[in-house]
């Protein structure tokens, strides 16, 4: 529901917010294109019509989009039995469309093929959380369930065997996390994989949506699996900015977006056709589709 990221998320589902213009979920589906997935089901819910401006064709740079609406919220784990029919019985990736890494899947996905794994969680210090306890590549607990702590997060990229559809009961809203756990106690082969290395953010909250932003601007992270090295772009090529207009800082102005003479335009975010009227100041503000501003506002969001 992206509760934490409100009001950005009242009229647009949290995967599809924009990052330097790009939508959060198409860095996924770029990610796992470059991993060699060519086909993907996304399960929808808030707002789910808005995918169909991204998805309408069923197509992603050329690769089968179904997407799955659930009405009610099914959970992580009532999601993936919901999505039994268009998975099939092969091996399939689970990825959080709220996330947004470059973490290097080649390890995971070797990992569960050679190890024979039911499930290969991707594992991170992520500083969210660390109940998930591993030994020799084999996750050994998840919240302290059998008594062996923890150390890691689950870093929200997995990959999984058709057996688990067996163990999820149909139209039940549930996690995956009692499912691993009772799996595990049962013999089931569940396994981690440590990807501390490279960048990965979670876009929860307002701090954190700033945060990128800022990490991308200043640090110069791109990720490599993306297919141009055009991104980030700061300003949209359809923006129409003022010749005495200034943007500063790392502020992403989007496509169809209007900024009027003398509006000074600092650390902010201006989503698709955002208006911002002259002589305006706009200092770590977030304006989103179509919103129109005028005055001086800091801390704002439209």
């Amino acid at each position: 529901m992206g509760t934490r990221l409100r009001p950005l998320t009242d009229e647009c589902p949290k995967p599809l917010v924009p990052i330097f213009h790009k939508p959060l979920i198409t860095f996924a589906l770029d990610h796992l294109i470059a991993a060699g997935v060519d086909s993907f089901l996304i399960n929808t819910h808030h707002c789910a019509s808005r995918y169909e401006k991204y998805f309408s064709a069923g197509l992603y740079r050329g690769r089968k989009v179904s997407l799955l609406h659930e009405p009610t919220l099914l959970g992580t784990g009532g999601g993936i039995k919901n999505a039994h029919t268009g998975l099939g019985d092969q091996p399939f990736l689970v990825y959080s469309g709220d996330i947004l890494t470059d973490i290097d899947l080649e390890p995971l996905i070797e990992a569960h093929f050679a190890a024979g794994n039911d499930v290969t969680l991707a594992l991170r210090e992520t500083g969210f959380g660390s109940s998930i306890a591993v030994r020799n590549g084999r996750v050994v607990d998840i919240g302290n369930r059998y008594g062996h702590g923890g150390g890691y997060d689950f870093a929200n990229v997995s990959v999984w065997d058709s057996a688990v559809f067996s163990r999820i009961p149909a139209d039940q809203a549930l996690s995956f996390v009692p499912v691993l756990s009772d799996w595990m106690g049962e013999g089931g082969k569940i396994g981690g994989v440590i990807l501390n290395e490279r960048e990965w953010f979670n876009i929860g909250s307002r701090k954190e949506y700033f945060a990128v932003h800022r990490t991308i601007h200043e640090g110069g992270w791109c990720p490599d699996y993306l297919p141009d090295n055009n991104w980030p772009i700061r300003v949209s090529p359809e923006a129409r900015i003022a010749a005495t207009a200034r943007m500063e800082g790392y502020s992403a102005i989007g496509p169809g977006v209007e900024v009027g003479a003398g509006a000074i335009v600092r650390d902010s975010i201006l989503w698709e056709d955002a208006k911002i009227a002259s002589r305006s100041r706009l200092n770590a503000c977030i304006v989103r589709d179509g919103r129109s501003v005028e005055g001086d506002w800091t801390d704002a969001d439209f």
